[in-house]
């Protein structure tokens, strides 16, 4: 894959800005003020861009069948490469249903480009570059304690100087710190129908479903 390494160079940096702010100001969205959608609700619609900049949307994902979508944390979540080395594993058998299965992500196009090649991902990587949808959605901002529990103490903090460590030393280590730190993931079954069949909100980062229940949840099997 060939990228044109200015404007990767130029998403990161807006990515790490949005860091730098967000962590700071805190999760934002750590509530429900109504029911979030659940099982047996239509799914929400939405139009994002994939990798190659090409437009997808639900009502087109679902013209083939099913459709598992697996929401992200952000592009630098080392969570986020644990459970890209498992979707690896598992890819062939939410396939063999009939389903598609599409990332979404936060941050631009290339930045998901160049993510999939890295992690080895072979599927349609969208991103949602104001978060609409991941709220749409139902997903939450973690509180501090379920995305630093596993951290130093030095990270238990909003502080301006925290955020500046904390990207400083991910770029010592070659992986960037980008976009809303304290959005959750979640993963979602929906059926040809359009209606939820599964919901998987996360609790903490590696909150990570049984991929028995979404297989069921697409096979239609689920109670």
């Amino acid at each position: 894959m060939t990228v044109d390494q200015v404007e990767y160079e130029r998403a990161l940096q807006i990515g790490e800005d949005d860091f730098f702010r967000i962590w700071q100001d805190g999760p934002e969205v750590t509530r429900w003020e109504a029911l979030p959608v659940q099982v047996g609700d239509q799914a929400p619609g939405f139009e994002l861009p994939n990798l190659d900049g090409s437009s997808v949307t639900l009502e087109g994902l679902l013209a083939d069948g099913p459709a598992i979508l697996l929401f992200w944390r952000h592009f630098g979540c080392g969570c986020g490469v644990d459970r890209a080395a498992l979707l690896r594993s598992e890819l062939g058998d939410y396939r063999a249903t009939g389903a598609s299965v599409v990332i979404i992500g936060q941050g631009l196009p290339i930045q998901a480009a160049v993510y999939a090649e890295e992690n080895g991902l072979e599927l349609p990587i969208l991103t949602d570059r104001d978060r609409s949808t991941y709220r749409a959605y139902g997903l939450l901002d973690a509180t501090l304690p379920r995305v630093v529990f596993d951290a130093p103490q030095w990270l238990w903090s909003y502080s301006e100087e925290t955020a500046q460590r904390f990207i400083d030393e991910r770029r010592v280590a070659g992986r960037r710190l980008v976009n809303n730190p304290w959005l959750l993931p979640g993963e979602f079954v929906v059926g040809a129908d359009g209606l939820l069949k599964h919901t998987h909100r996360y609790q903490h980062c590696e909150d990570f479903p049984d991929p028995r229940i979404l297989i069921t949840a697409v096979t239609g099997h689920a109670v």
